[in-house]
């Protein structure tokens, strides 16, 4: 399935799109695809909110964007490396039997499946700005992403319906 009809699909079902991925057997080169896919999503998520600011403070562009550019591409992906050894980890001692890639594969997935609305807040961060308006989208965000790592690290350790 294309990777925008799975990212719409986990809206309904994250758990199904989760297994299905899984299925597909363990392939680090995708779990990393899915995972630079996200960065570079969150990476152009960016661009409204720091040309914004380039504009209000009278900065250059493009060493705010070269600063996200490191951010997002190159330090981001280790963090979320060592975020799903953790989580595996403490699946682990909760009793799960997955693998090492099935918990890296429900983190990277659950961050770009929700990478539609850090789109939405990098918009709402370069044409309205500060505000509860920003503040609401990110909430959004933070619950839309907590929810399917959830549901796809259960999947990924536990299997159960």
């Amino acid at each position: 399935m294309p990777v925008a009809a799975d990212i719409v699909a986990t809206y309904r079902g994250p758990r199904r799109v989760m297994r299905r991925l899984l299925e597909m057997g363990a392939r680090e080169d995708r779990a990393l695809a899915v995972l630079m896919a996200g960065c570079v999503v969150v990476f152009i998520g960016q661009w409204p909110r720091l040309a914004r600011e380039a504009h209000l403070t009278g900065q250059e562009l493009n060493p705010l964007l070269g600063g996200a550019l490191m951010a997002w591409i190159f330090i981001a992906p280790l963090l979320f490396y060592a975020v799903s050894f953790t989580s595996h980890l403490i699946a682990r001692a909760m009793g799960g039997q997955g693998t090492g890639f099935g918990a890296r594969m429900a983190l990277f997935w659950s961050f770009l499946a929700a990478s539609p609305l850090i789109l939405l807040h990098g918009l709402v961060a370069g044409f309205i700005g500060p505000g509860i308006e920003l503040q609401i989208v990110g909430v959004i965000w933070i619950v839309v992403f907590g929810w399917f790592w959830a549901m796809n690290l259960r999947e990924a350790e536990w299997g159960v319906t």
